[in-house]
């Protein structure tokens, strides 16, 4: 697989990502698809060839391995990286279609016209929605995983020794799994990672939802101000207020005030 296409891809998303979201692709990058491509992949190796048996009945060998492992660490993890970050194209895809939605604009009504978004990349109105979306999706595909790499292999263990008993093995054989400590580490290692990529991705809905709530309820003072001003400006005991909030009176009327029994001419 050739992950360096993948991160070309991704690493677009770090322009449209939050603190947290360059901080998820720092991990996926560095702790697991370097460490899977580096170490990982290596130490599994051909696993159907070194997990031995002590019986040599044709056929007995892979219906143990298949029974203990319907599908490798290593090609589970391959398919969790694939599916937890393409969701993150769906961002890049929703920015270029709003870039071209400009260009269509500029097009038709020339160069000085407005613009549709003050900024492509904005995570306001759609955007925003598409960017939760693959959060949520992310976060899904991580914990269903977890519990599929945990369902598998209970507690994500790899004992030393299985016992096997299908046919065609003719009694309970025993069968040895290859370097077990070596790969329950890396296990514990990438259960880990994956662990401290969901509290990022539900750090990062928490934050993108919280600034959401706080940008509208200022939307909501700023309109309630702007309609509190409105109204008192219409009203004629408000106009005569000078700027610190008291009434303008005349001299005339303040002569009035302290003498009412007087006649002006």
């Amino acid at each position: 697989m050739d992950w360096k296409t993948l991160q070309g891809l991704l690493s677009g998303v770090n322009k449209y990502s939050t603190a947290f979201g360059r901080i998820w692709l720092s991990v996926v990058f560095v702790f697991r698809v370097l460490v899977y491509v580096v170490a990982a992949e290596r130490v599994w190796g051909d696993e159907q060839k070194d997990f031995d048996c002590n019986h040599r009945q044709p056929g007995c060998t892979n219906v143990c391995y298949d029974h203990y492992f319907p599908i490798s660490h290593i090609r589970l993890w391959a398919l969790q990286l694939i599916f937890v970050t393409c969701p993150s194209l769906l961002v890049i895809m929703h920015v270029a279609y709003r870039e071209d939605r400009e260009r269509k604009n500029r097009e038709k009504n020339g160069e000085n016209c407005p613009k549709l978004y003050s900024n492509t990349g904005k995570k306001h109105g759609g955007l925003w929605w598409t960017y939760l979306l693959t959060l949520f999706f992310k976060l899904g595909i991580e914990i269903v995983f977890l519990y599929l790499l945990h369902r598998i292999w209970d507690s994500f263990d790899l004992p030393r020794l299985v016992k096997c008993d299908f046919h065609p093995c003719p009694n309970t054989v025993d069968c040895y799994i290859a370097r077990p400590t070596e790969k329950k580490i890396f296990t514990y290692f990438m259960v880990g990672a994956s662990a401290l990529c969901i509290v990022l991705t539900v750090c990062e809905i928490f934050y993108l939802i919280f600034k959401r709530v706080v940008r509208s309820m200022q939307k909501l003072k700023k309109k309630k101000r702007s309609l509190t001003y409105s109204k008192a400006s219409t009203c004629p005991c408000h106009s005569r207020l000078d700027h610190d909030g008291k009434l303008k009176i005349s001299p005339v009327e303040a002569l009035r005030a302290s003498a009412p029994n007087l006649t002006l001419i």
